[in-house]
């Protein structure tokens, strides 16, 4: 009786762990209102870096790369997959780069977002094969002014859109049959900066013919339905104008018509290639996006307009409801300012990309502080510097087996990120607790120098995890709480996936929360009248 008992057992058991292995990652908003990538029914965070854009295109030259980012606590990894080296003939598919490129990664266990480099590279058809390049009539170009062919290809060809489709499609299918069981390729995303350069529209012949024709009654019912929720920026916009079916783009949307269009026709391009990805091999995609060094207050876009910036987030998500959320290419200084405008209208904050400065190992502890589903410096393996990089490693070192116990406990007002941007100190808020938080550092980039950076997570009432590095956290009651708090205990420690391990037991002098390299910090207070 005991064998059969154990031996179904054993067969639930295997049964549970199966579904879980072939449970596909997806995205999902937790019990406390936070969007996670799960991944084997566990929340998973990118904690990685993107390589160059080369890097992968030969895998002599991509081994010794992966094997040190794997050295520098990396868990995960940002890869180009190149159009014209994968379909460079038509209708021939090479594969040999892709298998090379999750196995080197698997080797180094480390989890993967490929980029698809398809119709848009930045804007450009670099990426594109020789057969689409030099086929004008069948791929016809973008043009700033009718009749002058740029080396960007437009939206608005048909056979492009099915070219791209047909070889993105033959990449999932593939990625399906050689990954859906391990799953070290966890993201997909498609195309890269898209938008239009130079100019505020395509102005070829089809394009003009499009930009004749009315608002699409889609669009318009889509602003309509969502007008009180919109992004103040498109508000703005529409501010005062009707959405009345066949109006113009210009009757709509005024000056920013052009943008308004291009977003439009690039965002249901790009949702018809993820649309058949995803039909392959369901898995979650994104688009990324130049960043507006406005922040909106510019008329006419320096920026690719139309790309996936926060101010046209309403359009995309109207165009492409298939792409899962937008990311943000962040060369900007205002890190704070941009996270929070990234993180609207239901689109979790994702940083697939960012400058290579050793200001990312402070911005990365207030880049998860804030729920970033995704943190990832640009060309970790050639462009950021070693040495920086060896900066950033230190704080990814003292994350990694952290990531896992924040995923648990993530949610809205339950942590906040810490960051140095002017003031040598803040005033922050959890729960029934004011937190000063002092900032001990300024960023010196030739003397690899991060400024200060950290985040707080709250797990119970009285109970915080303090992490990053040259700072100090003072707690006290929120104005108008009618108690008293002392120290229960202050340990330093690390986490070892995801379970504390306490370290020294700070006190005496050493009983505040002060922190000069990375490091964690666990607190629990007491009430008291």
């Amino acid at each position: 009786m005991k064998k059969s008992i154990i031996t179904l057992l054993s067969v639930c058991s295997f049964g549970i762990t199966s579904l879980f292995a072939q449970e596909l990652p997806r995205i999902v908003e937790n019990e406390n209102g936070i969007k996670q990538l799960i991944v084997g029914g566990k929340p998973f965070i990118f904690m990685g870096g993107e390589l160059n854009n080369s890097s992968s295109s030969n895998l002599n030259y991509l081994a010794p790369r992966m094997k040190k980012l794997k050295e520098l606590h990396f868990n995960s990894v940002i890869a180009t997959v190149s159009w014209e080296l994968f379909e460079p003939e038509e209708g021939k598919f090479d594969y040999t780069l892709v298998k090379g490129i999750i196995d080197q990664a698997r080797q180094n266990d480390l989890k993967l977002i490929l980029i698809w480099f398809g119709t848009w590279k930045n804007t450009g058809a670099t990426y594109a094969p020789a057969w689409v390049k030099t086929d004008l009539d069948r791929f016809p170009r973008m043009q700033p002014r009718t009749g002058d062919n740029s080396s960007a290809l437009s939206v608005f060809g048909k056979e492009t859109m099915k070219a791209d489709i047909k070889a993105f499609s033959a990449l999932m299918r593939y990625i399906k049959k050689y990954d859906s069981r391990e799953q070290t390729v966890l993201m997909m995303q498609v195309e890269n900066e898209a938008g239009v350069l130079g100019t505020s529209r395509d102005r070829s012949p089809d394009a003009e013919s499009a930009f004749q024709q009315a608002v699409p009654d889609e669009l318009l019912k889509h602003l309509e339905k969502n007008k009180d929720e919109l992004i103040p920026e498109m508000k703005q916009i529409l501010q005062g104008r009707s959405f009345r079916s066949g109006s113009a783009w210009q009757e709509v949307f005024g000056m920013g018509a052009d943008e308004c269009f291009m977003a439009w026709h690039i965002s249901k391009y790009i949702n018809e290639v993820t649309k058949a990805g995803k039909a392959e091999y369901n898995i979650p995609m994104y688009v990324n996006a130049w960043l507006d060094t406005s922040f909106a207050k510019d008329l006419v876009p320096t920026y690719p307009s139309g790309g996936p910036v926060y101010k046209v987030f309403d359009i995309w998500q109207a165009g492409a409801p298939d792409i899962d959320l937008f990311g943000a290419d962040v060369y900007l200084d205002d890190f704070k300012q941009l996270c929070k405008k990234f993180a609207q209208r239901g689109n979790p904050l994702f940083i697939p990309e960012l400058a290579p400065s050793v200001r990312q190992a402070a911005n990365v502890y207030y880049a998860i502080g804030e729920n970033s589903m995704c943190f990832a410096p640009f060309g970790v393996d050639d462009f950021f510097s070693p040495e920086k990089v060896a900066v950033l490693g230190k704080s990814y070192a003292s994350l990694k087996g952290f990531l896992p116990f924040f995923s648990q406990n993530a949610g809205k007002n339950k942590s906040v990120g810490l960051l140095y941007t002017g003031d040598k100190s803040e005033n922050l808020r959890l729960g029934d607790y004011n937190i000063r938080v002092e900032y001990r550092s300024e960023r010196n980039e030739d003397k690899n120098i991060p400024e200060s950076g950290g985040l707080i997570l709250q797990v119970a009432e009285d109970e915080f995890y303090v992490c990053g590095l040259k700072l100090g956290a003072f707690f006290s009651p929120a104005a108008g709480k009618d108690f008293k708090i002392e120290y229960l205990y202050h340990e330093e420690g690390s986490f070892d996936n995801g379970k504390w391990q306490p370290e020294r037991r700070m006190n005496g002098d050493e009983l505040l929360v002060g922190i000069d390299a990375p490091s964690i910090r666990h607190v629990k207070f007491y009430r008291f009248k």
